[in-house]
Parts: C-alpha cells; structure tokens; sequence
C-alpha cells in the first residue's frame, strides 16, 4: 500500500515545541496508528518563528475581532504571524489524507477553545491554523486527539483517512466515468451507514458523469462524499446496510442461516452486541457464497482491522 501521508500537531509525536519546551504524546497515535499512517509532523507557532520556550498566547476577544495575543502581554500580538503559516505549507498539505490536531490550542484547537474577554472565557473558538486548514481543505479529514478517545468518532476518522487515500490513488491516474462509478459502487453502502438521503445524492451524482463533465462531477463527487462521512455513522444506518447485504444471500443459504442472521442484525439493533458481529457472520456466509459486489465494497472490511473500533460501537 502507498503511504497514507497525516499530518499531525508535532507536540503529540513527544516532540519539545511546546510554548513551555514541553511536549503532549500521545502513546496510541504515535504506536498503533503510526503502523499505517506516515505523519507529518508540524508546529504552526514555531514555524511562525514564535520559538522555544515562548511565552504561552491565547484567543481573546478584541473589539469585532479575535486575535492571538500573550497571556501576560496583551501587546503581543501573533495573529497575523499565525496567519501566515498555513499559507506557506498549502504545497505539502494538498497531499494529505488527514490531520490530528492538538486540542484547546489557540493555534491548532478545531473547536471549543478559550477565547478571552474581559478575563472571562468561553468555548467557543477555532485555532488559527485549525481554522485554516477547515476552511481551505474542505474534503480533508481532521481530528483532535482528545476526540480519538471516543470510539465512534475514531472509527469515522480512521475510516475517512482511508477513504481519501484511496481517491488519491484513483486520481494518480486520468479520471474515467467507469473509474468514478467502481469507486462510488465500492464505497457506496459505507455512505449509507452514515447519512441515506446524501448517499443517494450521490448515486445521482455519479449518474451524470459523463467524458465531457468528469472533472466537474468528481471534485462535486468527492465534497459531498466526505461531508457524508463525515456524519458518524448510526446504528440504525448499520441496521439498514445490514439488512441490505443480508438481501445478497437470499438465495444462497438456507432458512437456518437466514434466521440466525435476521436474529444477529436484530440483537446488534438493540445494542446487544457490538457491530463486529453481525460483520463477523456476514463475511463468514459470503467467503463462502461469493457475490461480485459484496466483495468488491469496503463496507464489511473498510480499513485493517487492528485499527478497528467496531467491537466497540
């Protein structure tokens, strides 16, 4: 597999950028999903020329606008230095399938950071290069670490980062309508786990593709697809997807098999098993009943499993 460049906050690899000459690392980025993910590490602040140790800053409110400014010395005022670093590295982040972001950062924080009046905060901020990258890298998968704790959200980071990597290597070469519509056919029952109504958006999406429009409709295609992913998938859209694959094998296993399938979906609707599951029983059935579609999606084996959260959610 070609690497799947992240870029990640330098801090949470142990790296001292800190403004105190500290770090943040963080064991299971750096163990576990460093085995798959290439990382980029990189410090706004200190490319910003703020160096280390640095006196901490943080968002305050100041008039109509926020700016980034010392803790101690308002005067200080690093706002438009913050700025200008996302800017500069625009080349190297076009080539990423993901970020993690440090949270509560006035730099890298991507949601609920402090932000200052009066000597009152609320959270209610966005790091500047945080807010740099969401604005100009649309399709970009981005996390917080502190946020990767939370299985659900993990499982669609992780997923999201995949998902991407695979469009870059599709787009490595000359796109084709047949390219565009295998690619939506092997990702399309993973966009139904996570919204119905955008999914088949984009089957009509892909529907218009045609040589003349591909390009149009691909960059149109991919928007849309991964602010579909974006929404964390729900049980009751796993039960839908489920039950939908369970359709495949009709025809295939007897009425035994079909009722302990129908009775697993069931007990996975109530919460009574982790997803894991029902996965588990239906790649069991078609490793050995084969279907040309079900084999070529990624719904049932999205990303490698020692990454998998899906015995959690």
């Amino acid at each position: 597999m070609d690497s799947i460049l992240v870029g990640i906050s330098s801090c949470l690899l142990g790296n001292l950028v800190r403004y105190d000459g500290a770090h943040k690392y963080h064991s299971y980025i750096e163990r576990t999903l460093g085995q798959y993910f290439q990382f980029r590490a990189f410090c706004p602040e200190v490319e910003a020329g703020l160096g280390v140790p640095r006196p901490a800053v943080q968002l305050r409110e100041i008039g109509p606008h926020i700016r980034v400014v010392g803790v101690k010395d308002h005067s200080l005022d690093v706002t438009e230095a913050l700025r200008d670093v996302g800017e500069r590295q625009r080349e190297w982040l076009m080539g990423l399938c993901g970020y993690i972001l440090k949270k509560d950062s006035p730099s890298c924080g991507m949601e609920r950071v402090k932000v200052y009046k009066n000597q009152i905060p609320a959270r209610s901020g966005v790091g500047v290069f945080a807010d740099y990258l969401q604005q100009h890298f649309p399709t970009l998968p981005i996390e917080e670490e502190g946020r990767l704790g939370d299985p659900g959200l993990r499982e669609n980071f992780i997923q999201r980062v995949f998902v991407r990597h695979r469009w870059r290597q599709l787009c490595q070469s000359p796109l084709t309508v047949h390219g565009l519509m295998r690619f939506h056919s092997r990702h399309k029952l993973i966009a139904m786990s996570h919204e119905q109504n955008r999914a088949r958006e984009l089957g009509r999406l892909i529907a218009e593709a045609r040589a003349d429009n591909i390009d149009e409709i691909a960059q149109r295609y991919i928007v849309e697809l991964m602010a579909c992913l974006k929404i964390v998938a729900t049980r009751g859209n796993h039960v839908n997807v489920l039950q939908h694959i369970q359709g495949y094998l009709k025809r295939t296993i007897d009425s035994d098999d079909k009722q302990e399938l129908a009775n697993t979906i069931e007990t996975y609707r109530q919460g009574s098993v982790p997803l894991i599951v029902p996965l588990t029983l239906l790649r069991h059935h078609f490793r050995k009943q084969p279907d040309a579609f079900i084999d070529e999606s990624f719904y049932l084996t999205p990303h490698p499993g020692e990454l998998s959260l899906l015995n959690e959610i």
